[in-house]
């Protein structure tokens, strides 16, 4: 058996001897401190059984698990019950002993009032001693920091700080008005978010905390202008969600990355939904080891899939994701398989053997400028090929599902990659019947850190000391992070009910030279230290993307970040025409290519760097 430590010991004597004192005082108080001989003697012969009893009560309520110096509220609890248990259960006692006690009512209702204060009192002046101690020479030191927002996030970060060397917090700034001038936590709220540059010049603050992890995007995103407008780094607490799961707390401050200014409010999701789709069910994913594909996967293993499948050709970018889901997911069904999605022979053996209830097709050649030259005919043959031969098979064993990740680069396409995605999204409303599978696509832009993006690449450039290249000056593009756009993905998967092409609330268009400023400013470095060098457009890009071809609309739909496409239909003839042409040809020149795409894809104008 475990012996008791000896502060729980010392814990336990304080408390009887409070239990003593306390029966006493009830007492005195109820005979103005002159108790009649005989009820004196009473009293002392009640508290032979009293004492103990209280004690009890009071470990078997885990009175002494706790320190006292983290003494709070759930500890308060706890003494109150077991206080309260304790003053019911005498008089049951007395009757269980037989004892020929009398004790005055008012005494069993002065007793426990007494003892709760005499038991909470001390263990909080202990706290308040305690910390006195340990902090206040600590409050002396450290760098002056005030904290942005004044919520509940805001007042824990606080008591955090106030036992921290590194920092010592000189206010709260919140745009309430309701709390300005209050005190949260001995702090003061100073005022207004846009009075930061007048309180950091008095307390000379060089760094912020935004603590606002529940607020929405953009006033997040203020705050981080604001501190970045005045010369001070701003540091910010995790986000909300990983708050509430417990992955991270409060305290663990990060610095303020990109998506901070460039992330969205979440993404509400239809749970109940996604979980009819995907849990108990087989769900594949192609390209399972890219950006997106490894982001369905950890979405989809979330909600207890039978069996996820995960399907790419390369053997790295599997093994990755393998190592990362084994240590997230170890009781989950998993399976990985190499192979390409052109293998109609592997696809077939992969079909039968699982029969997917789901699909989720994110494998393609992506990269615009390396498709663009010398890679044409195999952007045709992977994405719109293997779209054909992934989507035929699907169909074939009866997958309930496919959803085909698109691009905005298959609006108006102005290079191969562009037109081969928007070949593949006709294949999957070509191949759509009014019953059997039902073929979702889902259309949107560039996605924060993916695989090729301009992000890791300026991330690398800044490392190595500039300069950072930027193909055009007035250059933009749509970003959203990638589980946003994995969570709507499943969504509009989950919503599809066959042939629509859903379009994802890309939100605004961001300047390609702003967000080289933004890394530059979040690195710690001005545009003095890092230069920007423009190095004209590439193969094949366009200086804006768009997200609806010239004859498309949209119609809503019941989430507000997904809208329906009704995009030109193509009749299933020329589908299959389209499909012969790329099976039977073998071997192609990037002119001859373009020529074809230009047929099936009218919209198709080729830049002139394009050739």
């Amino acid at each position: 058996m475990k012996m008791p430590h000896y502060r729980s010991l010392l814990a336990a004597l304080h408390d009887a001897l409070a239990t003593i004192v306390a029966w006493y005082l009830a007492y005195l108080l109820r005979f103005n401190f002159m108790p009649p001989e005989e009820f004196f003697n009473e009293m002392w012969r009640t508290l032979i059984w009293i004492v103990p009893l209280q004690t009890l009560i009071f470990w078997r309520f885990g009175l002494y698990q706790g320190v006292w110096r983290y003494a709070s509220i759930p500890d308060l609890r706890r003494i109150v019950l077991s206080v309260l248990l304790g003053a019911a259960s005498i008089p049951l006692l007395f009757w269980m002993l037989r004892l020929e006690a009398i004790v005055p009512r008012s005494v069993l209702v002065l007793y426990p009032i007494l003892l709760m204060l005499m038991m909470g009192g001390s263990r909080l002046l202990y706290r308040v001693w305690k910390e006195r101690i340990l902090y206040t020479g600590m409050s002396l030191q450290g760098s002056p920091v005030i904290v942005l927002g004044a919520g509940d996030a805001a007042v824990n970060l606080s008591k955090e700080l106030g036992r921290s060397q590194t920092w010592r917090q000189v206010g709260f700034l919140d745009d309430d008005p309701n709390k300005q001038g209050r005190m949260l936590n001995g702090i003061k709220v100073l005022g207004g978010l846009e009075e930061l540059p007048r309180w950091a010049g008095r307390y000379g603050v060089s760094q912020v905390i935004i603590a606002m992890p529940s607020a929405a995007h953009q006033e997040r995103k203020r705050a981080i202008d604001l501190a970045n407008r005045n010369g001070i780094k701003a540091l910010t607490v995790p986000a909300f969600d990983d708050l509430l799961s417990g992955r991270v707390s409060i305290s663990q401050l990060r610095a303020v990355e990109l998506d901070d200014l460039l992330g969205r409010d979440p993404v509400q999701l239809d749970d109940a939904g996604l979980h009819d789709q995907l849990t108990g069910k087989v769900a594949l994913v192609t390209g399972a080891g890219g950006s997106i594909g490894s982001e369905l996967c950890r979405q989809i293993a979330r909600f207890t899939p039978k069996k996820l499948v995960l399907y790419d050709a390369g053997e790295f970018a599997l093994y990755t994701i393998e190592q990362e889901l084994i240590k997230s997911f170890p009781d989950l069904n998993i399976v990985y398989l190499a192979g390409d999605v052109r293998d109609d022979v592997r696809l077939e053996e992969v079909f039968g053997e699982y029969k997917p209830s789901v699909v989720f097709h994110a494998a393609a050649y992506k990269h615009v400028p390396l498709m663009e030259r010398h890679n044409t005919w195999q952007a045709v043959r992977n994405n719109v090929f293997g779209t054909w031969r992934v989507a035929s098979c699907a169909q074939r064993h009866g997958a309930e599902k496919f959803v085909l990740i698109s691009t905005d680069k298959a609006v108006n396409p102005t290079n191969v990659m562009g037109t081969t995605k928007r070949m593949a999204e006709i294949v999957c409303q070509g191949l759509q019947k009014a019953d059997g599978t039902r073929f979702v696509i889902v259309r949107f832009g560039n996605v924060l850190g993916s695989n090729g993006s301009v992000i890791p690449k300026f991330r690398e450039q800044i490392a190595q000391g500039g300069p950072i290249t930027v193909t055009h000056p007035e250059i933009t593009r749509y970003f959203m992070s990638i589980p946003e756009a994995a969570q709507l993905v499943m969504q509009a998967g989950y919503m599809g009910k066959g042939g629509e092409i859903f379009v994802l609330d890309m939100g605004e268009s961001v300047k390609i030279v702003d967000l080289a400023k933004d890394m530059i400013r979040l690195s710690g470095f001005s545009e003095g230290d890092i230069k920007i060098e423009f190095t004209g457009l590439r193969p094949g890009e366009k200086l804006y993307e768009e997200l609806l071809a010239d004859d498309e609309g949209t119609l809503p739909t019941p989430h507000p970040k997904l809208r329906i496409a009704q995009a030109r239909r193509v009749a299933s003839d020329e589908v299959k025409t389209m499909l012969d042409w790329i099976n039977t040809d073998t071997s192609n020149s990037d002119e001859v290519v373009r020529e074809h795409l230009q047929h099936w894809v009218p919209e198709y104008v080729p830049t002139p760097n394009g050739h």
